[in-house]
């Protein structure tokens, strides 16, 4: 092939989350340093400030939470492994039977095109000036940004858009020669529909038959500031389209409720929680419960703990003897797959 050959590059945006224990706290002062993630009270001016008093004192629960799931994130070892089997897809060799490279090692495509796939953690590393910079040493001129946050807010693909916008207005960023366009948002997107309702039902399937009749379908999706909803973010709106997705595929005749998670800050949060959907539902004598977590594509902290862990045990304190979840999608192929034909699409248009 030859050496002039363009190679795109792909990149990822995702939250990012803390590699072990000692990294909690500066990965918690990035996340409340973030006014695109929540406004704390006093303005932009304190909430550096305030970001690492409130560090400073969820650090130790926090660090708790994390040691329970292994001690640290994986976040970025399963971005990783999607990174990898994404470019393997669209540099072809997933079609062609060929084993998956690691991401960045880049390769032929069919037509003569190559694509390389970068990952730019929001709130951790590798950070996006990182990505730009391995980037800018790649050769990489054309880069397609591809967001791991199916449903658009400011909060997250917005913050991570900003950060990028930001950087490359930076002087020696400024005449970097990067050609930027990207996917922001795929919450009914046919394909990502598929992988999240083959998850969903395998897990579905998962429980005895004779609670398969009874069994409340609970959906979960990261929540958000009321304050933004408020003006005029259109998360929820995305989320609901998500959810009648997953229903309209799944065709079962399940009851199906949604609620909130991750709320936390002085802060009104959008709701019901997802906790208190749990505890609703044991007072109504629910025995069975599948939660199908939303706005997540990979296990981290609000699956592995959150779920598997706190709102297990809110759970059974209910009287709930049947809760189960899916496995998140992860590097699941009908994703990975959405995921390339998304950057091509976007591609050709």
């Amino acid at each position: 092939m030859a050496l002039s050959t363009p190679l795109t590059g792909i990149l990822l945006f995702n939250l990012g989350g803390p590699d072990d224990l000692a990294s909690v706290e500066p990965f918690l002062v990035n996340l409340f340093s973030d006014r695109d993630i929540i406004e704390l009270p006093l303005g932009a001016i304190t909430q550096p400030v305030l970001a690492r008093l409130i560090a400073k004192l969820r650090g130790p629960s926090v660090r708790a939470n994390y040691a329970l799931i292994g001690g640290g994130s994986p976040q970025l070892r399963i971005t990783r492994e999607q990174a990898a089997a994404l470019e393997a897809r669209l540099n072809g060799l997933a079609r062609s039977g060929t084993a998956p490279r690691r991401a960045g090692e880049g390769g032929p495509a069919p037509g003569g095109q190559r694509f390389k796939v970068f990952i730019a953690m929001r709130y951790w590393n590798p950070s996006t000036e990182q990505a730009l910079t391995e980037m800018a040493e790649s050769g990489v001129s054309r880069v397609v940004t591809l967001t791991l946050f199916p449903h658009w807010t400011k909060a997250t693909t917005g913050s991570s858009q900003k950060e990028l916008d930001r950087i490359l207005a930076l002087p020696g960023w400024r005449e970097s020669g990067f050609t930027v366009t990207g996917v922001d948002r795929y919450a009914d997107d046919p394909l990502y529909l598929d992988a999240m309702t083959d998850t969903a039902r395998r897990a579905y399937e998962s429980f005895p038959p004779q609670a398969r009749e009874s069994l409340v379908i609970l959906f979960s999706a990261h929540g958000l500031p009321q304050k933004s909803i408020d003006g005029g973010d259109p998360y929820v709106e995305q989320i609901e389209a998500t959810r009648r997705g997953i229903i309209e595929r799944l065709r079962v005749p399940n009851r199906h409720i949604l609620g909130y998670q991750s709320r936390t800050g002085p802060v009104k949060w959008i709701g019901p929680g997802t906790d208190e959907r749990i505890e609703e539902l044991g007072r109504e004598g629910v025995k069975d419960v599948l939660v199908v977590p939303l706005s997540f594509v990979g296990d981290h902290i609000e699956t592995l703990h959150e779920i598997d862990i706190l709102f297990a045990e809110t759970a059974r304190k209910a009287g709930i003897t049947g809760f189960r979840r899916p496995e998140a999608l992860n590097t699941h192929p009908l994703f990975i797959e959405a995921l390339a034909r998304l950057v091509e699409r976007h591609l050709e248009a």
